[in-house]
């Protein structure tokens, strides 16, 4: 199928108001070892979603099942209407589905402006961000826009990874521990990047263990154990939902 006509899809899913991602019955496998066991989720467009859950759980494996980065994988994932669960990664993505894994993948070599000129249009074209924007929203990548990958602080390079995904186009994000091991200043600067695209109308899902950072943002979430959903709440419920997030996660 080519990109018109699955942006035309696209157009036609937001009309009919499908949900930006639902999960069914995913199953997913890393060779002969079975990770996902029935996970089952819903997103709405707009919405700001975090996975929550210990190492291990199967939270980023849920992301990269999503992406088609696992070995076997059955159920249904459909996005914007679509069932994705037999398309090759390659055309996930033209879905408009954005994936910033937990290492980065920072093109050492090439300079922060290099980087966020690479990415090809995978979305709508519609939601690109210009470079003008990515650095109104991320000044410090202006300031470093000449500098090489490696001479990035671990910051910058994640304030990179992130905006090279909005540079395609993509509408449904998926970020996994984008907050891990990174100053205070930082992670306040990626949630006023998150409240600046749910503000937009993106859709987000996020994989995270700093609670204190995920806890304002969300507006759902879903807590993962042994490769299951064991929880699932909104915003409002959180306050009554701490005994339980404290015995699951040591919250």
């Amino acid at each position: 199928m080519s990109t018109v006509s699955e942006q035309e899809n696209a157009s036609v899913s937001v009309v009919s108001g499908e949900p930006a991602l639902e999960i069914a019955g995913l199953q997913a496998w890393y060779g002969e070892s079975h990770i996902l066991h029935g996970v089952d989720l819903t997103v709405s467009r707009g919405e700001v979603v975090t996975l929550l859950g210990r190492n291990g759980a199967g939270r980023t494996t849920t992301l990269r099942a999503i992406m088609g980065l696992t070995g076997r994988r059955t159920g249904s994932i459909r996005v914007g209407g679509r069932e994705t669960i037999s398309m090759p990664t390659h055309r996930i993505a033209h879905c408009g589905v954005g994936y910033c894994p937990e290492e980065r993948g920072i093109f050492s070599s090439l300079s922060c402006e290099e980087n966020l000129l690479l990415p090809p249009p995978v979305g709508d074209k519609s939601l690109m961000m210009s470079i003008d924007e990515i650095y109104q929203m991320f000044p410090n990548l202006q300031e470093r826009r000449m500098s090489q990958g490696t001479r990035l602080s671990g910051g910058e390079q994640q304030m990179l990874a992130v905006a090279r995904i909005l540079r395609t186009g993509a509408n449904l994000l998926l970020l996994d521990e984008i907050s891990e091991g990174l100053a205070p200043v930082i992670v306040q600067a990626l949630a006023r990047m998150i409240v600046t695209l749910k503000a937009r109308g993106y859709t987000i899902v996020m994989v995270e263990q700093n609670f204190r950072f995920a806890a304002p943002l969300a507006d759902r979430f879903y807590v993962m154990e042994h490769g299951r959903i064991v929880e699932h709440f909104g915003a409002k419920e959180l306050e009554s939902k701490m005994p339980v997030l404290h015995d699951l996660l040591g919250v």
